[in-house]
Formats: structure tokens, sequence, C-alpha cells
């Protein structure tokens, strides 16, 4: 029989994921108690644990968390070049050291408690506010935990049942969402997930050949790449090609490849714990019989799992690769024309509560999904997510992170890659310690104070590319988009989306009649003839310098 403990803190975050340890970081560091339950050894989760080291997006937004994480990769591994060795990332690495490098980020806050083995088994209410929770290990073990605000961080949003939380799983309707490329009606499909492997080379003349396992299927595979189709064309990359898309540091690959790959369809999200883990061996064969097809058909016979990456028996990542979880009904839900539209979302101005940053497309994997997916990906901004997308509607002292804020399952296809979930529980982390400081609720936070706490962190709240932290007038710039005085130029590409501020471009007539028509409605009386006569020859940067001198950006002038 196992023993039963109690303890209280100030923020509970429940996963010890990519996000949730950002949380945990950023709470600390503004002098909050935090105690982070992580059910299994590894802190990172996606990042480390499911490892997908391969980072996707935001190589131009080193925000927050986000951009020290990055630099000491660059720091270990000696410099930006030294990681970007895939064909689509620009930052890989292997996931032992990513582990080790957030784990020593946490451990050098005094104030952050790492409960390791333990898994969620109930939340603690006080009427309609969450209080606590309550978790179980292995052995039998339990331990209750007492918080004034608890952070849902787990990779299947499994706080938000036992808490009574509103939520969705699948994909919404169009007359749900105003999203014409969502389906006529909703449905329970999401993305698949991937079991990921870590391969290494072990040289010429090394035969890592793994067993044949069960269930091997290799005509699943034709098609893997070139040399591996039936029906090869110009249009399917090359083996080494395909190798190369995870190529990390120390001559090992990250094998998370869609395309007739190791993508697996499986809806785990509501599934017991025991029935998760009877699941994933299908996953888990499926990669195995992956690598088998390569190493026997392709002719790899010297790339083996990696035996110094995951502490496992298999040689598996830890978990599963969870694009998408439950997501809450929150006090603001990102939607597709939000990310088309951006400055003129139907929905008004959602950017000015913005708090974490992204510039990664619509990115969704539906390859086995048990029903035909067909869906378009529109081209979309760069977006910042809105602080209301961290907060249920109904329940209080919860926060959410990681994949499972409010936002669509369209939506969900940019808003899951690693660097912004990172952003999102940074700003969950600021948000929690915000709501100790000024004793107040979640969703009774001033979010233009949470913004200005983001700032002083080095944390981006509009994807301005060209305005880094390093520049002296970084929080002017920001403070002045996010306020929408002065609105980014969307700059697209193949990929990734790009928005600049453009802070050395001339001040345009039409730029001085917008703010003028700003100010206007927030009652302050300055007449555009004014306003020119006085910005006369400004550049964008001087305009926004004159604006932060003769108001508060934060205070003075409100949101509209």
């Amino acid at each position: 029989m196992g023993r039963s403990t109690k303890t209280e803190t100030d923020i509970l975050i429940v996963g010890g994921g990519v996000s949730g340890v950002c949380a945990a970081i950023q709470a600390a560091r503004m002098e909050a108690r935090v105690l982070l339950v992580e059910e299994t050894p590894w802190l990172g989760g996606m990042l480390t644990s499911a490892g997908v080291s391969a980072v996707d997006g935001n190589h131009l937004l080193p925000s927050g968390l986000w951009g020290e994480f990055r630099q000491a990769l660059y720091d270990y591994y000696g410099g930006p070049q030294a990681v970007a060795t895939g064909w689509v990332s620009h930052t890989l690495f292997e996931p032992h050291v990513g582990e080790r490098i957030l784990r020593g980020m946490v451990t050098a806050q005094p104030n952050i408690v790492v409960c390791s083995g333990f898994h969620i088994i109930n939340v603690l209410k006080a009427d309609d506010r969450v209080t606590g929770a309550v978790f179980a290990d292995e052995q039998g073990n339990h331990m209750t935990v007492i918080a004034c605000v608890t952070i849902e961080a787990t990779e299947f949003g499994d706080v938000l049942p036992l808490a009574g939380c509103q939520y969705r799983i699948g994909r919404e309707a169009s007359w749900e969402t105003g999203e014409s490329q969502a389906p006529a009606e909703p449905d329970d499909i999401i993305q698949d997930l991937t079991y990921v492997a870590i391969l290494k080379d072990y040289g010429t003349g090394s035969a890592r050949i793994i067993p044949e396992p069960p269930g091997y299927q290799p005509e699943m595979f034709d098609g893997t790449c070139r040399e591996l189709s039936t029906q090869p064309n110009e249009h399917i990359p090359d083996a080494q090609q395909m190798l190369n898309y995870g190529r990390l540091p120390n001559a090992k690959y990250m094998i998370n490849w869609p395309r007739c790959g190791n993508d697996y369809y499986l809806n785990l999200v509501e599934m017991s714990r025991a029935e998760r883990h009877r699941a994933v061996i299908i996953a888990k064969n499926h990669t195995l019989s992956w690598i088998h097809f390569v190493q026997t058909q392709g002719g790899f016979r010297n790339l083996g799992l990696a035996e110094d990456e995951f502490p496992t028996p298999d040689r598996l990542a830890l978990i599963p690769y969870i694009r998408e979880s439950r997501r809450i009904i929150g006090q603001y839900r990102l939607t597709l024309p939000d990310l088309e539209h951006f400055y003129d979302s139907p929905r008004g101005a959602f950017y000015q509560n913005g708090i974490a940053v992204g510039d990664y497309p619509l990115d969704h994997h539906h390859q086995q999904s048990p029903r035909p997916v067909d869906e378009e990906y529109p081209p979309i901004w760069a977006f910042t997510v809105p602080y209301g997308c961290l907060v249920p509607i109904e329940i209080d002292g919860l926060l959410v992170a990681e994949k499972s804020i409010a936002v669509t399952h369209y939506v969900n296809g940019c808003t899951r890659l690693q660097p912004v979930v990172m952003l999102i529980g940074q700003a969950a982390g600021a948000a929690a310690a915000l709501c100790l400081r000024t004793n107040c609720q979640p969703r009774e936070i001033n979010v233009h104070r949470l913004q200005q706490v983001l700032l002083d962190a080095g944390a981006y709240l509009m994807p301005f590319s060209d305005t880094p932290v390093t520049d002296p007038d970084f929080q002017v710039l920001q403070k002045s988009g996010v306020i929408g005085l002065l609105k980014g130029k969307r700059i697209p590409h193949t990929w990734i989306n790009e928005t600049k501020f453009l802070p050395e471009n001339q001040v345009t007539q039409m730029e001085l009649e917008e703010i003028s028509s700003i100010l206007a409605r927030q009652g302050v009386q300055l007449a555009l003839e004014d306003l020119t006569r006085a910005t006369r020859g400004f550049t964008r940067r001087h305009l926004a310098r004159w604006i932060d001198q003769h108001f508060d950006l934060f205070n003075e002038l409100k949101t509209e």
C-alpha cells in the first residue's frame, strides 16, 4: 500500500513538457514558488522526450525563453551553423542535449521543485475555482497539491475534463468558427502522431539491422523516397534527402518522416493511461517497421537506433509526438480568419492582446487518417496568440498552455510548433505569477501589465522579425505595434511567414492620418496638421519614439 503526502505551493504546473518547463522558469524568475509535476523522467516534452529535436519556425523571432534555449544550443555545439544540419529546420540537436539544457535552466531556479513519475488523477475545486490536484505514481503513492494557480501543460490536456472545462477535440464545423475551409459538420479527426526514433551512423561495415517487428508490412512504405518507390518521380525526395530532413549533429538522424514514413493515426486523447500505453505499441512497431524497411530494402545497414539518446529499453522516444490534444473553449478562440487577415480580422484587433508569436504556416499531418481529409491551407500572416486563448471561459484558478489553448483545429497547425508552445508556456507562467502579485484570477489580469512583464523578459508581442531584443528601441517598437499605431508589413515566403516593422522607412501621410484617427477615438485631441508638423521627416522609428515620449502606450492609450 502506497503512502499519501500533501503539499502547498503558489503555482502548480501539470506537465513538464516544453510549455510547462517555460512556465515554471518564468514564474520562478518572478519569485513565485513552483511545483512542476511530470510523468516521465525527462523534461521538455515534444522537444526532448518525444524526440522532435528539429525546431520548426521562429528562426527570425528568437523571443524570450525560446531565444535563450537556442542560444544555449549555439553555445554547446559551436554556433548557428553547427545546428543548421537539416534542410527544413534551422536548429537541430540531440534530444538528450536539449533535455540537459532545459533541466539546467530549471535547476538554476531555486523556487522550482520538480516531481517526476507522477500522473494526475483528480483536480481539486472550490465551486468553479481550481485549487490544486491529486497525483499518483506507479507504486501507488498519492500526492495532493494545493495551489493558488494551476497551469495545464500536459500532452493531451488531461486536466481539462477533471476540472470541468469545456473543450473540443477534432475538427470544428465551418458554421462554428467562420472558417470556410472547415467541414460542414464537426468530427473527431485529429492530426497523426509520430513515434520518433533517433538513428545513428555506426560507420561503413557495421550492420545494425533490427529484427522484423510484429505486423511488418513493407508495402506501407512504398514511396518513402525515390529509391524505394514502385512509381518514382522527380518530386519524391531521394533517400539521402529523406534522411537529411532530420539530420542532427554527431552523425544522427531524427526519424519524423511524414511521406509513407512513421506518421501513424491514433486518437489517444480520451483514452485512459493504460489504454494509451497499449495503443502506442502499434505506433512504435510502425516506426520500427520503417527502420527495418530502410535498413533492408534501402541498404542503410549501418544506421541503427542510437544507444546514447533515450533511456528506454527499445531506444525509441519516451513518449509519442502528439500534434493535437484537447482544446479549451476559452475567453478568445483563435480562428483561421484571424490569421488570414490579422490587422483586419472580422472580430477586431485580437493582436492587441498578443503574448506569444509564431511564423510557421498551417501544417497538418493527415496522411494516415482513417477517413479522407480534404483540407485547404491558405497563406497566413506571421501571428501573435492573444492572452484570452489561455483562459477557460468558466473556470478560475486555471491557465492552459502547451497545445490545449483555445484555437481551432486549423489554427492548431501553426500554434503547435515548439517555439510557439515555449512562448505560450512562458506567458502562462508570467500570468500565474501576476495573479499572485495582484491577488486576482487569470481572467482579471491587466493584459498590458502582462505584456510589459513579457517585454522585460525579452519576449515579443508582435512578430516583427526586424526589431530584435538587442534593438535599443525594442520595447517602444513592440508597444507601438501591439497598440495598433504602427502596423507591420507582410513579407510572404515559400514556407515561413514574415512581418517586418521597417523602422527606417519614412512615415507616410496615410500612417499619420490613421494615427490621428486612433488618437481621436482615444480622446486625445491632436489635430492632423499638428501631428504632421511635429513629425515631419520622421522615420517609423522616430515616430514610435515620439509617441512614446508624449503618451503612456500601455496606460494612457488603450487597445481598441
